[in-house]
């Protein structure tokens, strides 16, 4: 088992905690291993065929797949990366689905179908606890933060915060540019109007068994709000806490809502962060040069996932995505068993692997992501459902670490701008080990 914790290089001494140890996959798909039903799906019609160019022959493609006892499908959009996004008339189960994306495989058009599978945020929420932010500056579990402030402060780079969305909040207003909301389900988005430029966090709380037969009432999570606080919280305001890149700016990117948030949005969302077009939404003017996607779900990485990350890749956009907090190989969880992205697994206070991160060698890094008694402070909307007032909480998780790269990262290209495979090598092959084992 080789485990080592990551310190960047003499230009930024930063000293981010960074795991690389082997496991056991579990790469199982959802379709296989749970009992959820699904009603949108992506397909991709082969360039160049009739499918590709006409509705008409794409809805007798649709047609034919969906030859089962009252089933219909629709085509709702079309992708940033050229797959479209189709609906059944009612929830298949895991066979069904199955049944249905292989009917479709058939044709000589399709080039893939899959799951427009739902993601959601990754952390255990906790109680409120006093402002006390170890994990920027202690020497064990912290990431030497003070060191690295005296060489960057992320000036000029632009941080996407795939998420939630954002709060209006004091420690964060000075330094959020414009983002957009990608959610396009009016039951997941509830603002009433679906994909718009306004990515304010509607909150993503659930009464019981809505999201699912048995799944429990929820509360907000305010999660990308306080995703955006570790990122780049406004610092030296004399105003609650400090951000990891606190001259950097934060793009909020909506697209978790109530019961969490599709594939196709997340999809779309990683191209139009890049600079890259995304049909139906204006051109973003300002591109990130980082992405955070603190979020994530069981299964193997989709295809629009995948090719929305290389088009953002092949843009320069650092990708860091968190690992997951089942304690399970990380190589069995969405996005971060996808190829090109920047894994990051949790710590705690002592330096050691929190108990609930992923691991194996998918991981690339891990950073501070708390424990119930040592957890992550940062920015917070105080409403149980609808926003409140703001205020600070501590979360533990992947969620907790990941922007703590993110952040380092954007240290690393405001002081020199590196391709996203160099940032990568430099956090990798500058890590330092766990204190403890």
């Amino acid at each position: 088992m080789a485990i080592r914790l990551f310190r960047l290089s003499p230009l930024l001494l930063l000293a981010v905690v960074a795991m690389l140890v082997p496991g056991f996959a579990n790469s199982a798909s959802p379709v296989e291993t749970t009992n959820e039903s699904y009603d949108q799906f992506i397909v991709r019609f082969a360039p160049g065929s009739t499918a590709k160019a006409s509705a008409t022959a794409r809805q007798r493609v649709l047609a034919v797949g969906a030859d089962a006892d009252g089933l219909t499908v629709v085509q709702l959009r079309r992708l940033a990366v050229g797959a479209d996004v189709v609906k059944t008339n009612r929830k298949l189960s895991g066979p069904e689905a199955e049944a249905f994306m292989n009917r479709l495989r058939r044709d000589p058009s399709v080039n893939f179908v899959e799951i427009d599978r739902r993601m959601k945020a990754t952390f255990s929420p906790n109680d409120p606890r006093y402002p006390e932010q170890w994990h920027y500056y202690e020497a064990t579990g912290g990431i030497n933060l003070p060191a690295a402030w005296d060489q960057s402060t992320g000036a000029g780079v632009v941080v996407a915060v795939i998420d939630t969305g954002i709060t209006p909040h004091s420690d964060l207003n000075g330094n959020v540019v414009a983002g957009y909301d990608f959610i396009d389900d009016l039951k997941t988005a509830r603002d009433g109007d679906g994909r718009d430029p306004n990515p304010n966090d509607q909150g993503d709380w659930a009464t019981a068994d809505y999201c699912s037969p048995g799944s429990p009432a929820t509360n907000s999570t305010w999660h990308g709000t306080h995703v955006a606080g570790t990122v780049a919280a406004v610092t030296n305001n004399a105003n609650g806490v400090a951000g990891v890149a606190f001259n950097a700016k934060i793009m909020p990117l909506r697209v978790l809502g109530r019961c969490g948030g599709f594939n196709s949005d997340i999809s779309d969302a990683i191209v139009w962060a890049a600079g890259g077009a995304v049909p139906g939404i204006p051109n973003n003017p300002n591109p990130a040069e980082v992405i955070n996607m603190s979020l994530g779900g069981a299964g193997s990485c989709g295809q629009a996932t995948q090719d929305a990350i290389n088009v953002a890749v092949a843009a320069g956009t650092v990708v860091v995505v968190a690992a997951g907090n089942d304690n399970q190989d990380a190589s069995g969880f969405e996005p971060a068993n996808c190829a090109n992205v920047i894994v990051v697994g949790a710590t705690g206070r002592s330096g050691a692997k929190a108990c609930y991160s992923n691991f194996g060698s998918t991981v690339d890094v891990s950073a501070p992501g708390g424990t119930s008694s040592n957890p992550i402070l940062s920015t917070i909307n105080t409403g149980t459902t609808i926003q409140a007032a703001e205020g600070y909480t501590g979360f533990q998780g992947t969620s907790m670490a990941t922007p703590h790269v993110a952040g380092t990262v954007a240290l690393m290209q405001s002081a020199i701008v590196s391709s996203p495979a160099a940032v990568e090598s430099i956090l990798k092959n500058t890590a330092r080990s766990f204190p403890v084992a």
